[in-house]
């Protein structure tokens, strides 16, 4: 896949801070007297398996445990960097998180990945629900233990919840909003209280959160950037480790939560380790050196040109192409409007005119992709054609408020003749930034503060440069000073956090039933939030209220027609130059695992390394051929 397929997909986050859980006094909640106890959660009610299921229908509940599954990083969530780490707090905005430490925690819940948004009890064995679904009531099951033999009790998950709200990274603290308290009635219940109007997702997010120790943090502050290993309750624990370089987690021989019907056919690798590289091209060779065993690609001409070499002609090395059927988001270059000079949406549009996908994806990604128009690429919630009546009826109180195009066909980024200069294209671009003052002067556009109109991309990977080539040289074309700002993993990150830059390339991963997660994609709160995912500072009060809409969606049918409406008014605001999208994993790996047939339809990524497990038989043979 392309370059940034794998280098930005953003994880879904953010929240504010309630009343606490540590001392506070606990009610107890309003329950019908025959109100039952579930054995899972989803948006909308709806759940694939009975109380008494045995295993996901998509994994190998006979997987042998063992062996050693290692990797790159191929996404990251809050703090993490790709290449990078130097703290194992990944939780926080300070620092950089290593890859892998969620599997080190339990959750309350964890998810299906061939439901939309179902998940069933891992931590919790059962949670009731009042009448007015503002109070859950979690169950604890006795079996959970952290890693040191101490039980995991309601305190250490109101705890959790309840730290995580006021100090976590931003992110969550902004998905966690809608959460008032969580409380501890006893050792075993855990009562979670939420705001009327809550958004729908919010209590799914709670369930996935990770459950600390909380006698661990009474000594240590919980928002300090740390190399000490916390203690966790998860599958794995951490192992041998070295800052910036490679991170080991060694798996719980005697975990607890085995044998429960999500875990059953999971987590089966003895060691599961991260190497990380500076470098792309140093990290191929890496894989081909067997330095990690386990690649997804995410550079077309790697996958297309590279992979000759010879453990692949002799199929020690594996390749394979599987499914992707999840929402791809939206890859693009984002445009920072908080910045003068893009604040008229002419100045960006002619940005967009500017670059040749055709050209790019036939040049430097050997046609290997789809362009993106869409924030929800790849699912019913893009828009097309003319708005229904349904769309119609959530976008009128802003008539005159949103562009017109809103009711009309949606904005579809334009298709070059794929010459990389298409003169068509950049005469358009040339007359939308004359039409918004910016005139040329010597050969150079100017702004109408007469400053020369100058455009940096920032980015982190010099390998993503040739991606940048053909838009930077086409912006020369129209007297625009452009040019890419290569900087470490670090640096990038804060200048990104902190919104400073002109442009840079990110993905924004949707889920299958968004919620509350779109919040710090595209409100106006998000724009003006330190570390949230609105890079572009969209603050649009139409966009605001169809995000409230789609939160508030009592149905799927509803919440579809929610997200086509936002997805209008948000193409219609040039927020973006679309890239590119690909409905399929290439992966590559030395041939010592085994896997399911096809990834589950909605889990992210390929399963791997939670749904593989090492394969005895295949690494005899690969012995024996030596």
């Amino acid at each position: 896949m392309a370059l940034v397929s794998r280098r930005h997909m953003l994880a879904l986050g953010a929240g504010v801070v309630g009343t606490g859980a540590l001392g506070a006094p606990w009610s107890r909640p309003a329950f019908a007297a025959d109100a039952a106890e579930a054995h899972g959660l989803s948006a909308f009610g709806d759940l694939k398996y009975p109380t008494d299921f045995g295993h996901f229908d998509y994994i190998n509940p006979d997987a042998p445990k063992g062996g050693r599954f290692s990797l790159i990083p191929s996404v990251r969530a809050y703090n993490q960097s790709y290449f990078t780490f130097d703290s194992l707090n990944a939780y926080i905005l300070k620092g950089e998180g290593a890859q892998g430490m969620d599997m080190t925690f339990a959750a309350l819940m964890a998810r299906a990945g061939d439901e939309p948004d179902a998940m069933y009890g891992l931590a919790a064995k059962s949670v009731q629900i009042s009448p007015d679904k503002l109070t859950y009531r979690f169950t604890i099951r006795p079996e959970a233990r952290f890693h040191d033999g101490s039980k995991v009790t309601a305190q250490d998950v109101a705890f959790s919840l309840t730290v995580l709200k006021e100090k976590g990274h931003p992110l969550i603290v902004v998905q966690l909003r809608d959460m008032v308290k969580a409380e501890a009635a006893d050792d075993a219940t855990l009562v979670v209280t939420f705001a009327p109007n809550r958004a729908r997702d919010v209590p799914l997010y709670v369930a996935s959160l990770p459950i600390f120790s909380k006698a661990y943090y009474s000594t240590r502050p919980f928002e300090e950037s740390t190399l000490d290993t916390p203690l966790g309750s998860g599958p794995y624990k951490v192992g041998k480790f070295e800052a910036n370089r490679f991170i080991e987690f060694e798996r719980v021989k005697d975990w607890w939560a085995a044998d429960l019907p999500v875990c059953r056919g999971s987590y089966n690798f003895d060691i599961v380790r991260y190497e990380f590289y500076r470098d792309r091209d140093v990290a191929f060779e890496g894989f081909t050196a067997k330095n990690y065993l386990y690649r997804e690609e995410f550079t077309a001409r790697i996958w297309a040109t590279r992979y000759g070499f010879p453990a692949v002609k002799d199929s020690r090395v594996k390749r394979e192409t599987l499914p992707d059927d999840t929402p791809s988001g939206g890859q693009g270059w984002f445009i920072n409007t908080r910045r003068d000079k893009f604040r008229d949406p002419r100045v960006r549009e002619a940005l967009i005119n500017a670059f040749d996908f055709e050209w790019t994806n036939k040049t430097v990604m050997y046609g290997a992709y789809a362009r993106t128009s869409s924030p929800f690429q790849n699912s019913d919630m893009v828009a097309s054609g003319l708005p229904s009546p349904e769309e119609l009826k959530l976008l009128e109180p802003f008539r005159g408020q949103v562009p017109d195009e809103v009711f009309g066909e949606p904005f579809v980024p334009p298709a070059s003749d794929g010459s990389g200069h298409d003169r068509a294209l950049l005469r358009k671009a040339q007359h939308l930034l004359n039409d918004a003052g910016m005139t040329v002067k010597d050969n150079k556009r100017i702004l109408p503060n007469g400053e020369p109109f100058k455009v940096e991309f920032l980015l982190d990977e010099q390998s993503f440069l040739p991606h940048h080539a053909s838009l930077i040289q086409n912006l020369g074309l129209l007297g625009i000073d452009a040019s890419p700002r290569l900087v470490d993993a670090v640096q990038y990150r804060a200048r990104v956090e902190a919104f400073d830059f002109d442009i840079t390339t990110e993905r924004l991963s949707m889920s299958a039933t968004p919620g509350d997660s779109l919040r710090p994609y595209f409100t106006s709160q998000a724009a003006a939030t330190k570390g949230s995912y609105n890079l572009a500072g969209v603050a649009s009060p139409a966009i605001d209220a169809l995000v409230e809409k789609a939160i508030g969606a009592q149905s799927r049918a509803d919440l579809t027609v929610a997200c086509r409406a936002l997805d209008r008014v948000f193409r219609a605001g040039r927020y973006w130059i679309p890239q590119w999208y690909r409905a399929t994993h290439p992966v590559a790996y030395w041939d010592e695992f085994s896997h399911p047939a096809k990834p589950a339809r909605y889990a992210q990524g390929t399963g791997a390394p939670e749904n593989w497990w090492y394969d005895a038989a295949k690494v005899a043979k690969l012995e024996q051929a030596k």
